[in-house]
């Protein structure tokens, strides 16, 4: 499955890149995940959200998205 993902933050900050394509065959958003922090061994320390095809999603949902965000803890005001 080919898929986007973008990072927005400080995310983007450890990734050094605002958005890839990749080739997956990872089907949960954790397996996706644990993928991202061996490739960004920083990302395991962070805080962030993942988002499939513009919605929140936990962990433990299918991963049947073509893009695919990690986001930063927001600040309200």
């Amino acid at each position: 499955m080919n898929i986007s993902i973008m990072y927005f933050g400080q995310i983007a900050e450890v990734t050094g890149v605002k958005e890839e394509t990749m080739l997956l065959e990872h089907r949960l958003i954790s397996e996706l995940v644990s993928f991202l922090i061996q490739k960004y061994p920083e990302l395991e320390s962070k805080s962030f959200q993942v988002a499939q095809n513009k919605e929140l999603v936990s962990f433990d949902t299918q991963l049947t998205g073509e893009e695919i965000a990690l986001l930063p803890p927001f600040a309200g005001g």
